[in-house]
This record gives C-alpha cells, structure tokens and sequence, in this order.
C-alpha cells in the first residue's frame, strides 16, 4: 500500500503498453497520420476509416475506435492538443503586439514622424499640434515680420508681411499634417517634412510690386476705341512684360520662410481684350452708336441725344487687366446734354440770406426737377448698338436745394461782427470801379457754413470781359498796364479786412508787392485769377454772411454772424529796410500809365483777439514792399 492508502501493483501484474513503430520517413516530412501530414486518411489497404482513423486489418472498427493494435489513442490526442495551444498562444501574442504597435503607430491626430517647421508634431492631437506651431512661430517673431526682398529682373523691393497678408496658417497647416495618409511601415519607421500653408492677399502683393516691376517690364499697349469727332477709330493690344499676380503670390509662399530673397517671375501678359475684339465692338457697337441720335422722353417733353454727345460721352477705354468694358460717363454726357437738359430741368433754388433793414432776412428756396443722367447713361447702353427704335425713357427726379431754409434758420447769423470799407476815385462810371462793383455783386449774400472755407477764386470764377469785366490798371511784371478786372484787388483787400477783424482764420493771402496808401499795410490782399487767391475758413460753430455794398466812392463789407469775440485789433511796429523808387522812363504812347513812385518796407502787423476782457492770443504778419519805380512815359533824356 502507498502513502495515499492504495494498493501498490505487483510487479508481475504490471500492464504491458504496446509501442508504436517509429516513423523513418524522409527528414522533415511528417508521418501518415500526422496532424500536419497531406496524406489523404487511408488505412492501408486504401480505404478510408469512417471514422478517420486507419484500421490496421483494413477494417473499420464498428465502434468508431481505433483497434488496440494500432497507435494509442491517447499518445495522439495529446500532441494535437499541444500544437492547438502553442499556435494559439503564439496568435495571441502577435495579436497583442500587433494592438500594441498600431496603437503607438496611430496615437494623436497627427501620423507620427511629421516635423513642420523643424517642430515634431508626430502624434500630437490637433490642439497640442497647433500649440506646438504657434510657439514657434513666436518664437521666430522678429524674423517673420521683416521685410522680405523681393528680387524682379535686376531690380529688387522690401515688401512688410503685414502689409500683404503674409502669414503662416497654423489652422490649415495641421488640417494638412493630419490629413497624410502614411502607410503602416511608414508609420512605424519613416518621416516626412511638411511645408507649412502660406497665406498672402495676391492683390495687395501685386500693388506694392508693380513699381518695380515696371522699371524693368514693358507696358502693355491697352486697346480702347477713341472718336475723332464721331468717327471711332481703334487702338489694338500689345503684350507686356510684367507680373502675373498669382504667380507672384505663388512664389512668395513657395520662397518666404527659405530666408533668402524671393524672385518673383517676370511674365509676358496681354490685355484681355483682343485685337479681333476691338474689331467686334467697333462693328457691333462704336459705329451703331453715333450713327443716329437717341430721343429721350420725360414727363416735361421729348429731347435728343446727338451723335456729337454720344461720342463724347461713350468710353471704350480698357481697365488695368486691359478689359474693354463700355459704358457711358455720366458727367461727360451732362456736360454734352446741356443746352438739351435746360429744355426739361428745372433748378433747384438756394435758400438765400440778406440784410434788409438791418437785419438778415431768408428768402426760402425750392426744389427743382432734373434728368437722372446715371439711369439714362445705363439705359442708353441698351440702344446704342441699334440701327432703329433708339427710343429710350428718361427719368425726372427732384433735386434739392444745397442750402434749404431750415439749415439757414439754424446757423446763427443774428449779428453785424465786423465791418470794412475802402475808397476809390473816379466815381461809378470808371472801368476800375465797374469792377468793383461787379465783384462785390457776385459776393453778396454768400453764407460760408461752419468749418467751410471761403474761396474769392473759387466763388466767382474767372473774371473776364464775358463776365462782365472791364480794362484797367493791374501790376503785370512790375508795372501798371490795363487788364481785365483791374480793381479787383481793392474788394479783395476790403473782403480780407472784414474777415480778419472777424477773427476767422486766414488760409491764404498775399499783399500786393508795392504799398498804396488806400489800404492799411501789411494785413491787404491781392488777386489774379487763376493763380492768386484770397481764401478764409470759418473756423466758428456759427455760419458766416458776406454782406456787401457800394457808394460812388467807397467799397463796403460786412461779416455778419454770432460774435465769438469782445474784439479784434490790430498793432502795427514801425518801418524798417526803407528803399528808395528808381526812375524808369517807358515808350509814351496810350498803354503807358506813369507813376510817381513809393518807397518800399518792411513791417510787422499783430492781430489781437481779446476776450473775456484780456487778451487770449495775437497773430503775427509781416510783409516786404519793394520800391515802385517812378515810371515816366517819355524818352529818356541824353
């Protein structure tokens, strides 16, 4: 019995296990009934066991059993199922490495192995990747906003990245490194460099570049259609040498972050208006254009376009991308309608202002009616290429005063705030004071808005024998001849005065060259049209009236509006550089106007505005007369 309590088996009584032969086939190749043998499940007289066992006798078992004498059943039982096990257990460890591999492979959002920037990004999530990049691209701050030298032909320019959008898109860049699609070698044992996404405005890039483009490009020839009177007459395209903005935008962000200067492509470009399409618009539409008048009906009456406006107002001239894109100008074509326009329109009328028994008095103004000449320049498009029907409708839209009386009413023109006046000889019926008189006609009444400027040039236009002007004496190159509008200067001097003692600010004024004794000196004014000018700004929170008013002997203004000031004074220094008038004898005859001559100076004048009782501030003018020459119409003595 042993330790257990069970019976021991004698030795005799030990059972006999019997042995299966060993297989001795060749090296390598498995037995017949192996679990990795290709032998088919035969016994060996070649018919199969139903069971799928062999029977040695060559009979199959009835019990579905292998006989006794063949190979024991349990002896095969057990190395199958250690093979099963083992190609289990080995499954299972490639599986678990294999999980193990693609999931460091394929951690983040970004394929592992992607650098952008010099920055690895491989296997960052979208919000680490993009953290990653923006701190360096701050840390390379100074060096993306340098200026990038962009190198054209020979010639080169500094171009700021600010001021042509250029910049790294970090959004887009990680989009872009997230989007690679590597393939699982790649993944574990490979890397890749990915160009980060550049932006810039091409359009902006292209302005700033086009200066020194041109120096070493060729224009192109643009074509346009121009009429000699109302013949058209073509002007065909010729290519250029220049940029092409993409491209240049195109090499920036290909060359930016490379850190040496950007050659951007100099390129042959044509107009996008071609030869053969100067051709059609000069048949299809230029020459039907000005070959009949277009009628235009309003509510007021019919008028007519003539050829002669169309021309004139019809544009034909190419864009910067050398595109022809007709139209018709609509100030050209007002200016070409006027005489047909004043058939139909009826002006609006200003609000107007005057003094009338001493106190400023509004005459209301009215609406007008007038042809919308931008509906009609588009209407007119529609019939022009038409040999018949050029029937178009125009429209009468009201026009409102530029000065309406309510606005007038609130400006605060309550008061007389200074007042000047000057004298003449002569009387009413002289050339010189006929202009006077016509000038100060054509002032009166004039309302200077708050913060507007007053232009005597502006206001009046040129003053010429049409307007109304006469002959007489005006300073021309030093000496007194006749001119239209001589007098001029004396209503600019009495306008200036009333201004200034006004205290609104003086823009713009020149005293005459030689000092005569009817205007105070230093703080008088000259004019010529166009070149001189008298201007003033209101530079109150009041509106401003000009009043003016003559006698026979005297010119008289008024600056009428809310006093802003207790007073304005003026303090003169004393003459200083005095020079002598030299003696100049002139051809006699009826243009020459002798003179007796006046010395010439210098002098300081200080306008004082007081306030509140004190003085707040004084202006400073000072102003040089030169010595008029005693001119004499005679021949000079030997």
């Amino acid at each position: 019995m042993n330790p257990y309590g069970e019976k021991s088996t004698p030795a005799d009584d030990t059972p006999t296990t019997q042995i299966p032969p060993v297989w001795s086939g060749f090296a390598g190749q498995p037995p017949p009934n192996h679990p990795f043998s290709d032998q088919s499940d035969t016994d060996p007289q070649g018919q199969p066991d139903p069971q799928g066992q062999p029977d040695p006798q060559g009979q199959p078992d009835p019990q579905g059993q292998p006989d006794p004498v063949g190979p024991p059943a349990a002896r095969t039982s057990g190395f199958d199922r250690r093979q099963i096990l083992i190609a289990a257990a080995t499954a299972v460890l490639v599986l678990v490495a294999g999980l193990g591999t693609a999931g460091y492979a394929y951690a983040g959002d970004v394929p592992r192995g992607t650098t952008v920037l010099g920055v690895d990004v491989g296997g960052l999530t979208r919000a680490e990747a993009t953290k990653a990049l923006r701190a360096e691209l701050a840390r390379r701050g100074d060096a993306l906003a340098a200026p990038v030298t962009m190198q054209i032909g020979d010639q080169s320019a500094k171009v700021n990245p600010a001021d042509v959008g250029l910049t790294v898109d970090v959004a887009a860049t990680v989009s872009a490194a997230i989007a690679t699609d590597p393939n699982p070698f790649s993944l574990l044992f490979g890397s890749r460099t990915l160009d980060p996404v550049v932006r810039v405005d091409a359009a902006r890039l292209d302005k700033l570049l086009q200066p020194t483009a041109k120096k070493v490009g060729r224009a192109m020839t643009m074509p346009a259609i121009t009429f000699t009177g109302t013949k058209p007459k073509p002007v065909y395209p010729k290519p250029g040498i220049g940029l092409d903005a993409d491209r240049s935008a195109q090499a920036v962000r290909d060359g930016w972050l490379s850190g040496k200067p950007v050659v951007v492509p100099l390129v042959e470009i044509h107009p996008a208006t071609s030869a053969k399409e100067v051709d059609q618009l000069v048949a299809e539409l230029a020459k039907p254009a000005v070959a009949a008048p277009v009628a235009v009906s309003t509510e007021r009456g019919t008028i007519s376009v003539p050829p002669a406006a169309i021309a004139k107002s019809l544009v034909l001239a190419a864009d910067r991308t050398g595109k022809i894109n007709p139209r018709v100008d609509e100030k050209k074509l007002r200016s070409a309608l006027v005489g047909q326009l004043g058939k139909v329109e009826v002006k609006a009328k200003d609000a107007t202002m005057s003094i009338v028994s001493g106190k400023p008095k509004i005459a209301p103004g009215a609406d007008g009616q007038v042809v919308d000449t931008a509906a009609l320049s588009r209407d007119l498009m529609t019939v022009l290429p038409k040999a018949d029907r050029r029937e178009v409708k125009g429209v009468l839209k009201t026009a409102r005063p530029e000065t309406t009386t309510e606005e007038l009413a609130g400006l605060g023109i309550k008061e007389k705030v200074s007042t000047f006046t000057t004298h003449f000889t002569g009387g009413l019926s002289s050339p010189r004071t006929k202009n006077i008189v016509q000038i100060s006609k054509e002032v009166d009444g004039a309302v200077v808005k708050p913060g507007a400027v007053f232009s005597l040039n502006g206001h009046t236009g040129e003053r010429s024998y049409k307007q109304g002007y006469h002959d007489a004496p005006v300073i021309m190159d030093g000496k007194l001849v006749k001119g239209a509008g001589g007098g001029n200067s004396q209503f600019t001097t009495t306008l200036f005065n009333a201004s200034y003692y006004a205290g609104l600010e003086d823009v713009h004024h020149q005293p005459h060259s030689y000092h005569f004794s009817r205007y105070p000196p230093v703080i008088e004014s000259t004019i010529f049209y166009p070149g001189l000018d008298f201007k003033f700004r209101n530079d109150t929170k009041y509106g401003v009236l000009i009043d003016t008013s003559y006698t026979a002997d005297s010119i008289t203004v008024s600056i009428w509006s809310t006093k802003v000031y207790d007073s304005v004074t003026t303090k003169w220094s004393a003459r200083r550089n005095i020079t002598k008038p030299q003696t100049i004898y002139l051809k006699p005859g009826p243009d020459c106007i002798p003179t007796n001559g006046i010395d010439g100076f210098t002098q300081d004048a200080w306008r004082i505005f007081r306030k509140g009782g004190k003085e707040i501030r004084r202006e400073k003018f000072t102003w040089t007369y030169k010595a008029e020459p005693r001119y004499i119409c005679d021949e000079k003595p030997s």
